[in-house]
């Protein structure tokens, strides 16, 4: 009894009870204001093995009058089930018993409701609105008629319907006939139809349906779509003079809100004369014909038809078609009808950006503008579930619009989806051999960075990340330590110790000036990642030289960063003893303090503290580390080789030089950031160069996820060859092997295993 409780009717509840029927849907509301409109009654369900909405006209028998319709219903679901067309209300399945009969169609709402609802609208917007869906309703008519040789006889508001992507639907089949099919209802049972004799055509009151089977299928039909544009556009009124006789012809006083352009069409429509009259056919080709003289031209002309029209065919057209339409939709899309633009413009620009090419970055702005309107419970099906898969695309220009339009999306994108979907696609822009590709995925992480998971944020990511820092273009270099920068807190508390000091000082050493001062400004901003033992023993020290830089920028930012960093180690200096327990300590082999110096005294001068260290070695971490000759591979083949200097550039100036920092991260940039401890201070940058730092590339390739093969290191540092060793003890196993790439349990530094190793 529960699945009962479900069906929400008590007349379906009955209807399976007595004939044992399992139904393809459940009813949910009675759409009241359709109620007494017409044989049926109309109720939102929901169809049962998908759970996706749906429509379902229930008609019931249940008294003699009703009893006399039910051939009229039977009609309805046979023509349903058979005429097809995509203007045509979209059958889906039906229940039949010898007293009931319920249709299950695509989700639709009436109407005449809607006409209501666009009265409260500016007259330009509903007049295009609704000359827009007669269009559809033209185009179904005359495929009724021509094609299939029937006569509807039902055309009236109440037979047209608006389904969920807001376009006219023809629907009213109750008598559907074909005047050659012995089944016809139309001349026997039309007068049946409610509210018959205020649609039907002078030619029906003057000798009754029957003699509709001597005259064209359109005639008919042709006098009903006449009365829908009076009702369409005249909501308010009653039917025209000319519906009575002895039908005079339209008067300019009658026109009321038809427009002007339709006017003479509509007089032709109404022509009492069934042989004169004009039939839906040509009504729709004096609509689409710009040369056809006065009252011709109005379907073609109008915003909503051509819109149509061209997403329908975007696929075929040229690329001046392509842009005029695009165009046209992103100056137009606030006056779209919400359903329109969600449901019908939307799918059909998601499915033309799929194909990808140079109209991606035109059409995805376009996709996330229409997706405003639609509802946050619909967003992650409607939009999310689309620009994920374009994420496995290998066409750049898809790529870079998605990375470009990343910040209107990723706050609605969930963990699994970015873990899962996205990571593993978008991490081959880092080694793409466009650095313009590699530039955008490197900004894309930090809006990413939330959803990773641990896997990602502390190891995959920052082999990427460690790479990035030894490639050729500065502002990618500058970058990548500011995103490393930026991460600083999120990482985990081992994985901090072990890499944020390394990538900061590789920074530092840089030739790129604004790189230099990103490690410094880095250093700043993640000052409370630090112990105060590491400020002491590896940051200061890792910053110190940046005080005597040649670049008077690097050198004030320097000044600055010691000072922030000083003054916390004095701030925990003033909570310490004054002296540590006092501890006897022998040292080995009797040797004394080294030149003599107590432990409890201090070198007051620079000759003293030489002497004290002249014992000591000195190694050098300030070496250079080469980027090394890359050559990249597209889909797993060798492709074109392309130009890489052999080390990074030496200047501020060099192509890309002047871009140091793109719009998504902020604070590295040409011009002189403020002096202050801040991480994310503005500044403007000069638009650099598209070629590589070597020149042109000479990739033929046009795909994503080239890899880059480090084939020499000159001067590589010491920690970095320390590593390399470490790893040639594996005995020829994977450089880097099958466990995590950093042990986030060991206390060394790791960081230099993403250095210096070559990769096969």
């Amino acid at each position: 009894m529960d699945y009962l409780r479900t069906l929400g009717s008590a007349a379906v509840s009955t209807l399976v009870q007595k004939s044992g029927l399992t139904l393809p849907f459940s009813l949910g509301t009675k759409v009241t204001s359709f109620e007494n409109k017409t044989i049926w009654s109309l109720y939102d369900g929901t169809k049962r093995d998908d759970g996706s909405p749906v429509s379902i006209f229930e008609f019931e028998a249940n008294t003699p009058a009703k009893k006399n319709l039910l051939p009229l219903a039977k009609n309805a679901v046979r023509k349903l089930r058979t005429v097809r067309h995509p203007d045509v209300l979209k059958f889906m399945d039906a229940v039949e018993t010898d007293t009931s009969v319920h249709i299950m169609t695509e989700r639709i709402r009436p109407l005449g409701p809607a006409i209501q609802e666009w009265q409260t609208k500016g007259a330009q917007e509903r007049e295009a609105w609704l000359v827009w869906g007669l269009h559809r309703v033209s185009v179904a008519l005359a495929f009724l008629n021509e094609s299939a040789s029937s006569t509807h006889g039902n055309v009236r508001v109440d037979s047209v319907f608006i389904s969920s992507s807001g376009e006219w639907k023809l629907g009213g089949f109750d008598v559907l006939s074909n005047p050659k099919d012995d089944a016809a209802v139309l001349y026997t049972l039309g007068g049946m139809v409610p509210d018959a004799s205020t649609y039907a055509a002078p030619e029906v009151k003057k000798g009754g349906y029957s003699a509709l089977k001597e005259l064209p299928p359109a005639a008919s039909d042709a006098y009903g779509l006449g009365l829908l544009i009076h009702f369409a556009f005249n909501p308010n009124q009653g039917p025209p003079a000319t519906a009575q006789p002895p039908h005079p012809p339209p008067t300019a006083a009658s026109r009321g809100s038809i427009p002007t352009s339709i006017f003479p069409a509509y007089k032709k429509l109404l022509n009492p004369n069934p042989k004169a009259r004009l039939s839906s056919a040509h009504f729709l080709e004096m609509g689409m014909s710009q040369t056809a003289g006065e009252g011709s031209g109005f379907f073609a002309n109008n915003r909503l038809v051509k819109v149509c029209a061209g997403l329908d065919n975007f696929n075929l057209a040229s690329e001046a078609e392509k842009a005029s339409l695009l165009k046209t939709l992103k100056e137009s899309a606030s006056s779209f009808p919400s359903e329109f633009a969600s449901y019908r413009v939307l799918p059909a620009l998601i499915s033309a950006l799929e194909f990808g090419g140079a109209s991606a970055a035109t059409i995805l702005p376009l996709v996330l503008q229409f997706g405003k309107n639609v509802p946050p419970d619909e967003y992650p099906t409607v939009i999310l579930t689309h620009l994920v898969k374009l994420f496995a695309s290998p066409d750049r220009g898809t790529r870079m619009a998605l990375l470009d339009h990343l910040p209107e999306y990723a706050d609605k994108l969930d963990k699994k989806t970015v873990v899962d979907k996205i990571w593993p696609n978008l991490q081959t822009g880092f080694t793409d051999t466009v650095a313009l590709i590699r530039e955008a995925t490197v900004k894309s992480i930090i809006l990413l960075s939330d959803k990773f998971n641990e896997r990602i944020l502390n190891n995959d990511l920052l082999r990427h990340l460690a790479r990035m820092q030894a490639d050729p273009e500065a502002s990618i270099r500058t970058n990548t330590c500011i995103l490393i920068g930026r991460l600083g807190p999120s990482l985990g508390y081992n994985t901090k110790r072990k890499v944020l000091v390394p990538a900061f000082a590789r920074a530092l050493k840089d030739p790129f000036v604004h790189a230099r001062v990103a490690g410094l400004m880095a250093f700043m901003a993640t000052i409370d990642c630090f112990d105060i033992e590491d400020i002491a023993t590896k940051v200061i020290p890792s910053m110190a030289f940046t005080m005597i830089d040649k670049e008077k920028l690097v050198r004030d930012q320097a000044f600055k960063a010691m000072e922030l960093f000083m003054k916390k180690l004095e701030e925990h200096a003033a909570t310490m003893p004054e002296t540590a327990p006092e501890q006897v300590e022998i040292m080995p082999g009797g040797a004394l303090p080294l030149n003599g110096a107590s432990p409890n005294t201090l070198v007051n001068s620079a000759a003293g503290a030489a002497g004290a260290l002249a014992g000591w070695a000195i190694s050098s971490i300030g070496k250079k580390l080469a980027a090394g000759d890359l050559q990249s591979t597209i889909a797993s083949a060798a492709g074109a080789a392309i130009d890489r200097p052999t080390s990074a550039p030496a200047g501020a100036n060099g192509a890309l030089a002047g871009n140091a920092i793109g719009s998504a991260i902020p604070f590295a940039s040409p011009a002189a950031p403020p002096l202050t401890p801040s991480f994310s201070s503005a500044s403007t940058v000069p638009t650099r160069s598209l070629t590589t730092a070597g020149g042109t590339s000479r990739s033929k390739g046009m795909q994503l996820g080239a890899t880059k093969v480090l084939t020499s290191a000159s001067s590589i540092p010491d920690w970095a060859e320390e590593a390399a060793a470490e790893a040639d003890t594996s005995q020829g196993a994977n450089l880097w092997g099958n466990d995590d790439l950093m042990d986030v349990n060991a206390d060394e530094d790791d960081w230099s295993k993403f250095h210096g190793i070559e990769f096969a």
